[in-house]
């Protein structure tokens, strides 16, 4: 039985999002603020957490931001702000996907279901679809049976989709994807033409196996095309 930790200090979400989770089989934790959820964290296994941006306490960014620093489950945002820049930066602190109040609790059940899905079939996947169990370049290491990666011995923290960004651009060095085209095989997803996720994942990801993010080594910039792995080319 997967565990699913609802965050969110009204009430009445909470309440909502049980009765819609409630015949979905899932195990429900919930937490009224962003401590309480780093808290329980530490006593309990959570497979996904849908996390409110606007808490007291400690708010949703700042919880998505210290738990990225151990943890890789899926997360799910919840606020009220539906402007660009604020989904830009609920993604680019690690977040998986982003959903506007006020929701259609549906909708939330559904994308729940898709990022389970999508985390568990990367993680027991990766390996049978790849014949090894990881890539090993300059390094920099994949280990995509066990979902962890590793720089010059140091382990750095993905998100799921961060990991899955590096995985498929690493098992191709030198072959060039459009941000469509990752964007289609990372979210299984209709592309959006002004989305510029792909760029803030890509930021991220480069923030966190690279020595100068500035100057990749790794993943490289192919301008007005998308990005490729560069592996060990000089």
């Amino acid at each position: 039985m997967e565990t699913i930790m609802l965050v969110d200090d009204e009430p009445e979400i909470l309440q909502l999002l049980r009765m819609y989770f409630g015949g979905e089989g899932y195990r429900l934790l919930t937490a009224e603020n962003g401590r309480e959820a780093l808290e329980a964290l530490e006593r309990e296994k959570v497979d996904l957490i849908v996390l409110d941006v606007m808490m007291p306490v400690m708010n949703g960014i700042e919880t998505c931001a210290k738990l990225r620093e151990r943890h890789n489950m899926p997360v799910i945002m919840l606020s009220a702000k539906g402007q660009d820049d604020d989904k830009i930066a609920g993604l680019g602190i690690g977040a998986d996907d982003y959903v506007v109040k006020p929701f259609n609790p549906l909708e939330v059940v559904a994308r729940v279901r898709s990022q389970l899905r999508r985390y568990n079939r990367l993680g027991a996947n990766t390996a049978a679809e790849s014949g090894c169990g990881g890539i090993a370049v300059d390094g920099l290491t994949i280990d995509t049976d066990n979902r962890r990666v590793t720089v010059e011995g140091g382990e750095v923290h993905l998100t799921p989709r961060e990991f899955a960004i590096l995985e498929l651009l690493a098992r191709t060095p030198g072959h060039v994807f459009s941000t469509e085209q990752i964007y289609d095989r990372v979210w299984n997803e209709p592309f959006m033409e002004s989305s510029n996720t792909i760029m803030v994942h890509v930021r991220k990801i480069r923030e966190k196996i690279e020595r100068d993010a500035k100057k990749p080594r790794y993943i490289q910039t192919v301008w007005g095309v998308g990005y490729k792995f560069r592996g060990n080319e000089q």
